[in-house]
């Protein structure tokens, strides 16, 4: 499949980007991820092993969207864990009231 990463057209297949990422380390996610594999990659981790390009070079955008045509899974941003409720504001939140601290 043609995509085009960077203002440049790679012809990638769902196998090249297995193999391409066969054996590369997943750094740690904190932007959207590529599930490849059993392995969850960072966008512009997969983005700079397959085109060979600087991770300035393009944007996690262009990636997603190749990986989305090839039929990867694209996870978005991590969540960030929500602020733990006083004891006051849960009890409030049981009662049904709301309590601002």
């Amino acid at each position: 499949m043609r995509c085009v990463i960077a203002r440049f057209p790679f012809d990638l297949t769902k196998a090249d980007v297995l193999e391409s990422m066969k054996g590369v380390k997943p750094e740690t996610v904190v932007a959207e991820s590529v599930v490849i594999g059993r392995r969850v990659y960072p966008v512009m981790q997969v983005g700079q092993v397959i085109t060979r390009q600087d991770r300035r070079d393009f944007n996690a955008g262009e990636v997603v969207r190749a990986m989305t045509q090839l039929g990867f899974t694209v996870r978005g941003l991590p969540e960030a864990p929500a602020a733990a409720l006083s004891p006051l504001q849960q009890a409030s939140s049981m009662l049904g009231s709301h309590v601002t601290v």
